[in-house]
């Protein structure tokens, strides 16, 4: 079963990542430019821990938020878990149902990493294979600054499309829950933690 993982858990093991000193803000203080009209895409993502609400960045990265809005406009996320939690790293979500099985996707996208945006703490961004342009639906939410994983850090770079602007500690508390190993994957909660629905926020 070809999962959109992030391969760079294995720099996490290797000590590239260290862990968060962060706790408590709500909203992350977000180095990326904004768009000056404030017309900004939002998102909710209401969770079995409380809503995480997103402003998603379609003039810097217009290919992944049509993409990613596209499967959220479909019900696609609507009771889909985050299948990997790695504290001091990332919480990844967005195409397995809460009995870690994969959901079809549509054909992967242009990997728009390139685009200035950086994975700091509070970003959220696609999850990919090693191939460059193979995310789909999967994604993930930056729980430290993992600048290692922008554009020519290492490799071409994991796309970030967005922030969190609200519930950043609903992030914070999943990205704490205890994790271990089901259906041959590592990091899985114990405890399903449930995107309950994935909606445009009003």
């Amino acid at each position: 079963m070809l999962t959109r993982i992030l391969y760079i858990a294995l720099l996490l093991v290797a000590g590239f990542v260290q862990p968060s000193a962060w706790a408590g803000e709500t909203v992350p203080n977000q180095k990326q430019s904004k768009n000056q009209t404030g017309a900004h895409p939002m998102v909710t993502l209401s969770t079995s821990l409380g809503e995480i609400v997103l402003e998603l960045d379609e003039v810097k990265a217009p290919i992944t938020v049509k993409n990613f809005l596209e499967y959220l406009d479909s019900g696609f996320y609507n009771d889909t878990i985050f299948h990997r939690v790695i504290p001091g790293f990332m919480i990844q979500g967005g195409g397995m149902t809460p009995s870690m099985d994969e959901k079809p996707n549509r054909s992967p996208i242009k990997n728009e990493a390139d685009n200035g945006l950086s994975n700091d703490r509070g970003t959220i961004a696609m999850a990919r294979t090693q191939v460059k342009d193979s995310a789909t639906s999967q994604f993930f939410i930056n729980v430290a600054d993992n600048t290692f994983l922008n554009h020519g850090s290492r490799d071409f770079g994991y796309a970030v499309f967005g922030k969190v602007v609200k519930g950043m500690e609903i992030v914070d508390a999943i990205a704490k829950v205890k994790t271990g190993r089901k259906a041959g994957q590592s990091d899985v909660p114990l405890e399903p933690i449930a995107i309950q629905s994935a909606t445009r926020a009003k």
